[in-house]
């Protein structure tokens, strides 16, 4: 099978998450941030799985764009956590440079995504 780093990046980001919000509402009984992470955080990679099945290039594109803004919503409820002494800090920061990779990956696969339709549609 052809390696996939997007997704083997969200897949291994949503374990991360999991973890993180179940050590949040066992230890702090905090659940409504970590329930928001939780959702937003798994949510990257499911959409990146429901892309690569995507009947068409501009499904694929909508798939990702989700993906995309699921890890931005993903990045914010981490330094939401992280800022309000919730989570710590240093586990925090991995998290949030994990979701940053991946929206620089989405961003740039986006990019490329969308030069090659308007390339179509010109023709």
């Amino acid at each position: 099978m052809k390696e996939n780093p997007l997704k083997d990046k969200s897949y291994d980001f949503a374990l991360k998450i999991i973890a993180t919000c179940r050590e949040l509402q066992v230890g702090l009984y905090e659940f409504v941030l970590s329930g928001q992470l939780v959702r937003s955080g798994t949510s990257i990679d499911a959409n990146a799985e429901q892309a690569i099945g995507a009947q068409s290039k501009r499904d694929f594109l909508s798939k990702i764009a989700i993906s995309y803004k699921e890890a931005r919503e993903s990045n914010y409820w981490l330094r939401l956590l992280r800022d309000s002494k919730l989570l710590e800090t240093e586990k925090a920061n991995r998290l949030i440079l994990d979701s940053e990779e991946l929206i620089q990956i989405m961003g740039a696969i986006i990019s490329t995504t969308k030069k090659g339709l308007n390339k179509n549609n010109k023709k």
